[in-house]
């Protein structure tokens, strides 16, 4: 009785076994099956593709931890306090430079180059008669003076010597009134004649009844030839003033005076 039993025992212990081994089996396979079900994550290359080349990432990198984050509000608006793009600067002038002062300016620095460079050519040439022809070249002062009267108000004066302009002075506001000296040359010449050409231009001036002057403008010529000697200096003097007397026409009245001396040894 025992040995039947016994088999059937053995047997049933062994079907046993061999459910659990395909029961395992079919566990491996499962888990296997969904693995390699599941979808490649995205970018990931597959075995055997060809890599893509490299392109320009559409949406900005992620902000790293600690970095400062942008301010909120809408897209593009500056920051508070930052001043907004094409703003004027702080302080600026509100309105450009007019024109015609910028053309003034322009002139007048024109006319300064202009009297150095002549200033510089004549002590070239005081130089080049010392080297070459043994000389010791001159020395020339030239002022201008102004007493003109009320009724009148100096806005343009200009020196030429032997042809060649030395000294332009211009203002229209008339301000040049006040100035009652003006340094016109002082430095070497070159010995020998020379020839100064003055023009002075005045704008008439007055008050009440006489208002009208300030329309008028009143032009004085006028030249005087001098001879300086070698290693010698002489100063002239050119005055402008009104002649004449109540009688006289105001268009006569201008007038300027040369006034020469020479140095003494």
């Amino acid at each position: 009785m025992r040995s039947p039993m016994s088999a059937a025992r053995c047997g049933s212990a062994l079907r046993l076994v061999g459910l659990t081994a395909a029961l395992a089996a079919v566990v491996v396979i499962a888990t296997t099956a969904e693995v390699i079900a599941q979808p490649a994550p995205a970018g990931a290359a597959k075995p055997g593709d060809k890599q893509p080349a490299a392109r320009p990432a559409d949406k900005p990198a992620a902000a790293k931890p600690g970095a400062a984050k942008p301010v909120a509000g809408k897209a593009g608006a500056p920051a508070a306090g930052a001043p907004a793009v094409g703003a004027a600067p702080t302080g600026a002038p509100s309105s450009e430079v007019p024109v015609n002062i910028r053309l003034r300016q322009l002139e007048q620095r024109v006319q300064a180059l202009k009297e150095r460079a002549w200033r510089a050519k004549a002590r070239v040439e005081m130089l080049k008669e010392a080297v070459l022809g043994g000389g010791i070249g001159a020395r020339a002062g030239i002022i201008h003076i102004n007493k003109m009267g009320s009724s009148y108000r100096l806005v343009q004066l200009i020196y030429a010597l032997d042809g060649t302009t030395i000294f332009t002075r211009k203002d229209d506001s008339g301000a040049m009134h006040e100035t009652k000296n003006f340094d016109i040359l002082s430095g070497p010449i070159t010995p020998g004649s020379h020839t100064l050409s003055v023009m002075a231009i005045y704008r008439g001036h007055g008050y009440g009844v006489f208002r009208y002057l300030k329309k008028y403008k009143f032009t004085v010529k006028s030249s005087h030839t001098f001879t300086v000697d070698e290693g010698k200096g002489l100063t002239i003097r050119v005055i402008g003033y009104e002649r004449g007397g109540t009688t006289t026409p105001l268009e006569d009245r201008p007038a300027l005076d040369f006034q020469v001396s020479v140095a003494k040894e």
